[in-house]
């Protein structure tokens, strides 16, 4: 049988001609991510050398622009290893720093056909790029840093087959919450996505579900490359890459097809996302809301601040409703501005802050209160994700998200006009 392509890049990596689900493999680590709460005292281990500046980004993003002493510590330190260490791309507060998995996207620090590593979770965004990109522990970071290789097992591989074409207002976080409310956790396995709606998705909405992977537990969740993803590619990197297809006569554990013009927008209920969603009109509750959010690695793009924009242009956010909006990037920031966006997002009353991660990881920008309710654009729900335990969170898109905040209730984006 042949190999999918985690199985094909991972071999490649490990100087292997094939590999096969549950084989350990030792492999090369093309690009190595750092970003600043890795330089948190207790998290950072100062290395005595690294394997590669040049295969090394440093970018600020959970802790910028710093809250308070310890977080200005941790960037301190990660501009003393910047300085160091000769590390070149590196991604400070201003006007080139964003959301780490944004910056990896829109920069291709992402290779396809490689190996990139980092200490969040939700690396494996990186798999839109045709990376196998994964998130590996602060002291595992450490070793990789020194001496470029690291280790995975190899887990099967579930391939999702995507046919036929989205409706209006029904986005790609739809399509990851249909997916893991219908088929549940992932553990252990890689996703890889294809199939011929495939080049109707644009990088952000297939970086949207491999971003959201990490949500089901998944290793890798890896995409096909086209002509999209290597057009963007060769415009940002000259580094070598290997655009990698399953074979023909690849070996899954399962084939899945979803087509796409069946689906319809969905919320995640509160805690998890796993066996968790349903399609938003059999909610079956009216759930008042005190917060929504649209931004995180997940849901903020110039495409997603677009919906947003369009959703509330002339229209008023409810009075008792919070509506928070953090683009992915300062790039995105700008772009946004320059179109307009950001003047009828706050026209409409929403606050727009600095591209960081902030809400979505309860850090800053919008921590929750007990007993608040929010609607987010993010990526994660479980309790005290966002603030208090006792707070509850709902997932849904930032078409719906949108729409939310100007009833004042989760709220079908298709009934908005």
């Amino acid at each position: 049988m042949g190999l999918t392509i985690a199985e094909k890049i991972l071999a490649r990596a490990s100087g292997e001609d094939a590999v096969r689900p549950g084989d350990v493999v030792v492999v090369k680590v093309d690009t190595t991510v750092v970003i600043d709460i890795g330089f948190y005292p207790g998290f950072w281990h100062w290395p005595t050398t690294v394997y590669d500046p040049d295969r090394i980004v440093v970018i600020h993003d959970h802790l910028v622009p710093a809250k308070d002493v310890q977080s200005a510590e941790a960037l301190q330190a990660g501009r003393r290893f910047v300085q160091e260490y000769g590390i070149t791309r590196f991604h400070d507060a201003g006007a080139d720093q964003g959301i780490s998995h944004q910056v990896v996207a829109d920069r291709a620090y992402a290779v396809p056909g490689t190996v990139l590593v980092c200490i969040d979770s939700h690396t494996c965004s990186g798999g839109a790029l045709n990376c196998c990109a994964r998130g590996i522990g602060p002291a595992e970071l450490t070793h990789v840093l020194c001496k470029g290789e690291t280790w995975f097992k190899i887990g099967p591989t579930i391939r999702y087959q995507l046919t036929g074409s989205l409706p209006p207002l029904v986005t790609a976080k739809d399509v990851f919450l249909y997916i893991a409310g219908r088929y549940g956790s992932h553990a252990n396995m890689n996703m890889e996505f294809g199939g011929p709606a495939v080049p109707q998705l644009n990088l952000d909405a297939r970086r949207t579900l491999s971003t959201m992977a990490a949500e089901v537990s998944a290793e890798f969740a890896l995409w096909e490359p086209d002509e999209l993803l290597m057009t963007h590619v060769r415009a940002q990197t000259r580094r070598p890459c290997f655009p990698t297809f399953p074979d023909a006569d690849a070996d899954y554990l399962e084939v899945r097809t979803v087509n796409l013009d069946q689906l319809e927008p969905y919320v995640a209920k509160t805690d998890t996302v796993v066996h968790n969603t349903v399609p938003i009109s059999q909610l079956g509750e009216r759930i008042r809301l005190d917060q929504c959010f649209v931004g995180s690695c997940a849901n903020g793009t110039l495409g997603d601040l677009e919906t947003v924009a369009s959703v509330i242009r002339g229209k008023q956010v409810a009075p008792r409703v919070r509506f928070i909006v953090t683009p992915g990037s300062q790039h995105i920031y700008r772009e946004a501005a320059r179109r307009g966006i950001i003047t009828t997002l706050a026209e409409a009353g929403a606050l727009v802050t600095p591209s960081a991660c902030g809400a979505c990881a309860g850090l800053d920008f919008g921590v929750l209160g007990p007993g608040e309710t929010c609607l987010t654009a993010s990526t994660r729900n479980f309790k005290g994700r966002m603030g208090s335990s006792e707070a509850r969170i709902f997932i849904a898109s930032p078409a719906t998200v949108a729409a939310s905040a100007l009833t004042g209730y989760i709220t079908d984006p298709r009934t908005v006009n």
